[in-house]
Parts: C-alpha cells; structure tokens; sequence
C-alpha cells in the first residue's frame, strides 16, 4: 500500500500545537479538580468540627435537658406514650452500646486485676446509701411508708446513667460498667436482704429476670462495642464522636418516660420528701468521693465512685415498690428519686468535666502495699489454708 503525498505531513504539522493544548487543558482540569477536592475536604472539616463544638455543647448541658424533658413528661405525660418497654430496653442498649465502643478487653483486665475499687463501691453501695436513707427518712419524720421506700432506693443497684455521667467527668468508664455490673448482681441477694434487716419487710425479687436483663441490657451492648473497637477500629473511629450524643438523648428519654408514668406520685410529693431524696444523692456522692480519696485512690478512681454512688437505678425501685409493696405511698419516693438522681449525676459529672485531673510527678510505692494486684490463684490458696506458689 502507498500513502499519499502529503497525507503523513498533515499530523506532522498539526500534532505538537494539539498536545500542547491536550496537555493545557488537562492540567487545567486536574487543578481544578483539586481545588474542588481541597474545597470539599474543607467543607467537611469545617461542618465536622461544628459538629463536635455543638456535640461538647449539648453534652455539658445534659442537666439542662434532663430538668427540659423532666418538665415536659410532668406537663404532658402522654407527650411519652410512644415510648414503650421496648423501646425503653432498646435505649438503655443504646446507652451502653454508646459506652461500650468506648473501651477494649485490656481496660476490663487492668481494673480486674486490682479489685479494690469494685470492692470499695460495692460497699458504699450496698452499706452506706441504706443507712444514710434511713437517718435521712428519720431525721425528716417521714411516714413508715415513706420511709420503706427512701430505703428500698437506697438498697438497689447503681443505675445504667452512670456510665454516662462516668464518661462526660472523664472518669473510669471500664471501672464504672463493672461496678453497675456488681451492684446490679448484687441486688440479687442485696435488696432482699437489706430490707429485710432495715425495714423487716421481706422484698421477694426476681433473680433470673434481673440476671437474664442485665446481660441483655448490659453485658451484651458492651460486648458488641468492645468487639468493634477491638476489630473494626476505623470504623469506630467514625462513630465515635456520636458515643455521647447518643448517651445523652438516651438517658434523657428515659428519665422523661419514666417520670411520664409515675406523675401523680412526684407532684403529690412534698418539699419534706424532695428533700431528703435529693440530699440522699446529693451526700452520697460527695461520701462516695471523700472516703475512697481519705483510703487513697486516685482522683479519676474517686470521681468514678462517687458518681457511681450517686446514681442508683431509681426505676427499678418504683418496679420493686410497685409489685412487693402494698402501700401506695411506698413508690413515691422512688419516683421521686428519678429526677433527683439524673440531675445530681450530670451536674456531678459536667462540674468534673472542666475540672482536670493533675497526674501524680512520682509513682507512690506504698500505693502497691494497699492495693496489690490481684492474684486468684494465691487468694483462693490462702482462702481454703493452701500454699502460695
């Protein structure tokens, strides 16, 4: 085949002007592709970090909406009808899903290797907030129905809340969620027991319900977040900023539903019983950080306590009073105890929030000689006479 003059010097001429303007116009659309690209990135940062000066907003203000929404459920209960047990349990997973991404199987195994903590709380929980029930009762002359119920409050578990306000106070959530765990475990035998021995009113309750709820309501959101941060890390990065907004919209749905139910009993209640229950919470928390900072914990360990001290699961109170009491009036204070509990905990923990913690400049040793770490093996060995390794 043979080509025709001229045809091969047609390209020749014109084909350098037209990769000189191919490659013109494709720098150009590259740079303003990443102009674009460099803009957007902007956009997003700039709408990200509104987000999350609003997120730090809203959750420093989470007294404000508990007081918000308490007002709203009193005004109109049935503003809360919707809100059914379902969705009731679905929030307090959320609740705990929210804390649960939070934290990794290591924290878990540090807090369990030195017990003392859960020990200590466990106590205040189970010994103190009872007895300071009843001289509270007493001392304000409360009715003998009355009086049944500020102790019942007193001698349940620490409430699911708590982690929350644990978390806002930048205290020890992982610590928080194993006491809430042991304290609601221990109402098992617990409250029965304590009623018992204070009030001499058998409280029958339900043991495997309590235990089947705290592993549906508790355990297993904490599992999911733990296992996500543990293996999907990135993704949980993402999400994270969300954790607490989530946590804050949740309590505040549930304070809200439950006072929606009960509001007969707290508007018929009287300043001589808000009293009392207020300062039950309000002493509670401030004893429940005095004594563990007196036997030498740490302040992030003490905020933890107290917080977790102050905050008992007022709910379930009001369902223990409603079923095993036959007055009445034994459910009033519990019902009470809803608002009051939430509103302590969250002005606890936003005050704590903007307080920092000054890391000590020396570790002290004899911190070690207080609290060893736990050894289960030499612990079970001197507990049935045998030998340490």
């Amino acid at each position: 085949l043979k080509v025709a003059p001229g045809l091969n010097t047609v390209p020749q001429q014109f084909s350098a002007p037209l990769n000189a303007s191919a490659l013109k116009a494709t720098s150009s659309s590259l740079q303003m592709a990443a102009a674009a690209s460099s803009e957007e990135e902007t956009t997003g940062a700039k709408i990200f970090k509104a987000y999350t000066k609003t997120a730090s907003l809203a959750t420093t203000l989470f007294p404000l909406w508990t007081v918000l929404f308490t007002g709203i459920a009193l005004k109109s209960p049935s503003s809360f009808d919707w809100f059914t047990t379902d969705y009731f349990t679905g929030a307090l997973a959320a609740l705990m899903l929210s804390m649960g991404i939070t934290l990794k199987p290591t924290d878990f195994v540090k807090v369990a290797s030195r017990p003392n903590a859960v020990l200590m709380q466990f106590t205040l929980c189970y010994a103190m907030m009872p007895v300071l029930a009843l001289t509270l009762g007493k001392a304000f002359g409360l009715d003998p129905s009355l009086l049944a119920g500020l102790v019942l409050v007193g001698s349940i578990n620490g409430g699911q809340a708590s982690n929350l306000c644990t978390y806002i106070a930048k205290g020890n959530v992982a610590l928080s969620v194993l006491m809430t765990t042991a304290t609601t475990l221990g109402a098992i035998f617990m409250t029965p027991v304590l009623c018992k021995a204070l009030l001499g009113a058998v409280v029958p309750v339900d043991a495997a319900g309590i235990a089947m709820s705290t592993i549906q309501v508790v355990l297993a959101p904490i599992a999911i977040g733990m296992t996500l941060n543990q293996y999907a890390p990135k993704f949980v990065e993402k999400i994270l900023p969300f954790a607490p907004v989530v946590g804050v919209v949740s309590t505040c749905l549930l304070v809200a539903s439950a006072v929606a139910q009960v509001v007969d009993p707290i508007l018929s209640a009287g300043l001589s019983l808000q009293f009392p229950i207020l300062l039950l919470h309000l002493l509670g928390g401030l004893i429940g950080y005095m004594l563990p900072r007196l036997t030498g914990f740490g302040e992030v360990a003490s905020r933890t306590m107290a917080i977790e001290t102050s905050m008992k699961s007022s709910a379930f109170g009001f369902l223990l009073a409603k079923l095993h009491f036959g007055d009445y009036a034994a459910r009033v204070p519990a019902a009470v105890s809803v608002v009051w509990m939430a509103l302590t905990g969250s002005i606890l923990a936003v005050i704590w929030r903007y307080i920092p913690v000054t890391p000590p400049k020396t570790f002290d040793r004899s911190l070690l000689e207080k609290y060893p770490p736990f050894k289960p093996k030499e612990a079970f060995g001197k507990l049935f006479g045998g030998k340490k390794d």
